[in-house]
């Protein structure tokens, strides 16, 4: 009887720790800017390691009792509160996923497909009650976070003459947003869930928890059917109906993360083998993460690695 005490005692415990660390990072990502939104990328962390350490119920109890102070904190419904939602969702779809042991292809695309479906649902709900349609709800969310936008660059002291420029083009802006919006939410999703896995791994196995057999993510190649894909989109941007370049532009951006996660492998893995020091990698996965040359020159890498095949992949093996 004792022990059966102590170890409620302790997933008590857990799960108010679970839910403190989910909720201190969410007050970080909502009211520090820009540090805020690099923090909002830890949020789905607790939630799957405390899902693995404790079991679906106490991890359940960490992603409803977060929920609850997060609506608190925001004063009720929101888009922003659903955006969050969903990041806490995708840490315990993928401790579901784990457990599974499935692929790692498998498991960022259902861990991304559940999220995605399931936030496409709460918006539809959000937007019948609040009697606004879909799309008039998402693009007055769009230009609201624009004009918060510059308000912080006006805060941040930028020079008038850019904030001016900025100003100018707001409406552009806004208008390519509107229309790109699906691949950016989508984007944003795939790059959660990898970042989650690859924070995730030293983690788990640092407590001695299970962490899928996904292999050297080094080695990671995409599947070659999906060089089509981007070839097709390429194709349909030549054609002059702009719904058909909405689209195409739209599947484009969907495909990069795809095969910046594969340059990333690659680079990754030459860092390696050449034995570069921690401090030099730092710096130059900084470059890559805020130099956009240096980002789409790692996309390239990815893309045309099918072919080139950097890594010398399957040569060995071929050959013996």
């Amino acid at each position: 009887m004792i022990v059966l005490q102590n170890d409620q005692s302790m997933i008590t415990k857990d799960i108010a720790a679970g839910t403190a660390i989910t909720v201190f990072i969410f007050v970080i990502s909502i009211y520090i800017p820009i540090i805020g939104f690099f923090c909002s990328l830890f949020i789905p962390l607790p939630i799957l390691f405390y899902r693995l350490k404790l079991g679906r119920k106490s991890g359940a109890v960490i992603l409803a009792a977060t929920i609850i102070v997060m609506a608190l904190l925001l004063d009720g419904l929101s888009i922003d509160m659903f955006f969050f939602v969903e990041l806490l969702f995708l840490g315990f779809i993928l401790g579901e996923l784990f457990e599974l042991n499935l692929s790692i292809e498998k498991t960022v695309l259902y861990s991304c497909g559940s999220v995605l479906l399931s936030g496409l649902v709460i918006l539809l709900i959000y937007s019948n009650m609040s009697g606004m349609d879909i799309v008039v709800l998402v693009s007055d969310y769009v230009k609201q976070n624009l004009e918060l936008t510059m308000v912080l660059y006006q805060s941040m002291g930028m020079p008038e003459e850019n904030i001016r420029i900025i100003s100018n083009s707001l409406d552009s802006i806004h208008y390519v947003l509107i229309r790109i919006i699906p691949a950016m939410v989508v984007i944003s999703t795939f790059f959660v869930a990898w970042t989650s896995l690859l924070l995730a791994r030293p983690l788990l196995k640092g407590k001695s928890l299970f962490f899928p057999a996904f292999g050297s993510l080094q080695q990671w190649r995409s599947p070659e059917f999906l060089v089509w894909g981007v070839i097709g989109c390429g194709l349909l941007l030549l054609f002059p109906s702009k719904a058909i370049k909405v689209l195409a532009l739209n599947g484009l951006l969907i495909l990069m993360p795809v095969y910046f996660f594969q340059g990333i492998a690659i680079v990754s893995h030459f860092f390696n083998k050449k034995k570069f020091p921690r401090f030099l990698k730092l710096f130059l996965y900084g470059l890559i993460a805020l130099q956009q040359l240096f980002l789409i020159a790692v996309i390239g890498l990815g893309f045309f690695d099918i072919w080139l095949n950097f890594r010398k992949l399957g040569i060995k093996n071929s050959s013996e």
